[in-house]
């Protein structure tokens, strides 16, 4: 592990929490704006919205079910605690958000746009990001194991301590991301995928026996 890296500056969530009010209930349809709000300790079920906005929100654990919000725009959010498995969030633009210690397996990312974001602690294992458009991007100490970066768009993207195995990265660029400090036994990735990756000396020898070659040690 490479104790000394620092993440990078990103841009916070412009939220006070005194200046929210408590929802105890949403009722949501297609294209409508939530704003100024925190919800706590509830379960959001049965949602089914499009373009819908959400700004300035906190969501604290809160448990979403059976929940679908394409191309929702969301901004100046915190998701605390949530558990948002098999979220369906395709084309979603989300901007100045953090998600901490939230369960997101299976969450569906598919063509999200993702600018100054923080994933912190959490569990994302088999999520979607494919053709995912991502920039000011960190992602640390989460699980993100069997989860599909397929096609998609990492520009100044930092990913810290965190398992990534078996996650499927083909058709996406990795030049300049450092998976130095990542767990991983596998990756579906290519060797012009890797170009300009940075990786430990102990995963250039996984990789070499991954694509064939034999060390000699």
């Amino acid at each position: 592990m490479n104790k000394e890296k620092k993440a990078m500056k990103i841009e916070q969530p412009k939220i006070f929490p005194s200046d929210l009010s408590v929802f105890q209930q949403i009722e949501i349809q297609s294209n409508d704006l939530l704003e100024m709000g925190m919800m706590q300790d509830c379960v959001i079920e049965n949602l089914e919205a499009n373009k819908v906005t959400f700004e300035k929100i906190i969501f604290k654990n809160v448990t979403f079910t059976e929940t679908t919000l394409t191309g929702v725009e969301i901004t100046d959010v915190i998701f605390e605690k949530c558990d948002l498995s098999n979220v369906d969030f395709r084309d979603a633009i989300i901007h100045r958000t953090k998600f901490e210690e939230c369960k997101m397996i299976g969450v569906n990312f598919t063509g999200v746009t993702l600018r100054n974001v923080l994933f912190d602690s959490c569990l994302g294992d088999y999520a979607t990001f494919r053709f995912s458009n991502s920039k000011q991007v960190i992602i640390q100490n989460s699980s993100l194991c069997k989860t599909d970066f397929s096609s998609s768009k990492l520009q100044k993207v930092e990913i810290y301590q965190s398992n990534i195995d078996q996650a499927q990265l083909s058709g996406t660029k990795l030049d300049g991301i450092d998976l130095s400090d990542c767990e991983f036994d596998g990756l579906g990735v290519t060797v012009e995928d890797l170009k300009g990756c940075i990786i430990s000396r102990e995963q250039a020898f996984l990789f070499a026996k991954l694509f064939g070659l034999i060390v000699n040690e």
